[in-house]
């Protein structure tokens, strides 16, 4: 007689959990009201979708030392001199990764890439709580990174209230049309249509380019994020109307992160 299938948990399921239980523990260190006083000097966050308004090809460039795919993929780079790359070498702005389990990430990253850098900061994590975008706002983030398929329609509806009251920008990742309705429907000004397969974590260009007919509707911004590794595809997707592209892997596994990304926007290193 078979063994019954067993429904096995995507890699997305055991992130989201993962995070689920790390956010409970923080919670019991400390509380949401004492989380806020740690925000001494709060300053007016930037306003993360300006530059993807401007003409040219826009960067956000990835601090990223590993991915639940490839394991550590930033052996021996340190992320402050990763972002402080990014910076000189042209980045719109900096996504910094701060899932620790999975990614290798950690909030004090962002802290003091804050201190040390000027451009727009993207708190990347998978948000599934409001005490993560008090946290973005304390840690000097300027925007946070809120996924539909993990939030669904209610959770996505309190995560951008959540950050709206702080003054931070959000960008909201899809991949299906289904998702990308629900952002709309949400006010979402930022799109991330995320070419990565979150179930499979393959990647597909051909799904930023099927979403593409969002482009400039109700005055959204889209973003392409995943798999993207030439300039030639960034001019393509371009044309079709998108305004930025998050870049991280092809960046990290170079080596030389600020010289890469220097490289993929056809300018010299600096």
């Amino acid at each position: 007689m078979s063994q019954p299938l067993v429904q096995r948990r995507s890699v997305v399921d055991k992130i989201v959990a993962a995070t689920r239980a790390r956010v409970e523990r923080e919670k019991e260190k400390i509380s949401r009201d004492a989380l806020r006083t740690m925000n001494l000097e709060p300053r007016q966050p930037l306003d993360f979708a300006a530059p993807f308004r401007e003409d040219g090809l826009h960067v956000i460039a990835e601090v990223k030392l590993a991915t639940p795919s490839e394991g550590e993929i930033g052996k021996n780079l340190n992320p402050l001199d990763v972002a402080n790359a990014y910076a000189r070498n042209g980045a719109a702005a900096i996504s910094v990764l701060t899932e620790p389990e999975f990614f290798q990430g950690n909030i004090d990253y962002l802290a003091r890439i804050r201190r040390d850098v000027s451009v727009p900061l993207l708190m990347k994590d998978f948000f599934v709580d409001d005490y993560q975008v008090t946290q973005a706002w304390v840690y000097g983030a300027d925007c946070v990174l809120l996924i539909v398929s993990v939030l669904g329609r209610d959770g996505l509806h309190d995560l951008l209230q959540a950050a709206r009251e702080l003054g931070l920008s959000a960008l909201v990742e899809v991949h299906t049309e289904w998702e990308t309705e629900t952002a709309l429907k949400e006010g979402a000004v930022l799109i991330g249509v995320n070419n990565r397969d979150l179930q499979t974590l393959k990647t597909d260009l051909e799904v930023s380019k099927r979403l593409a007919r969002y482009a400039g509707r109700d005055g959204v911004v889209l973003i392409s994020e995943s798999g993207i590794r030439t300039r030639e595809e960034m001019e393509t997707l371009r044309g079709l109307g998108y305004r930025g592209f998050l870049v991280g892997t092809r960046l990290i596994k170079s080596g030389r992160p600020g010289a890469a990304l220097a490289e993929l926007l056809g300018r010299e290193a600096a």
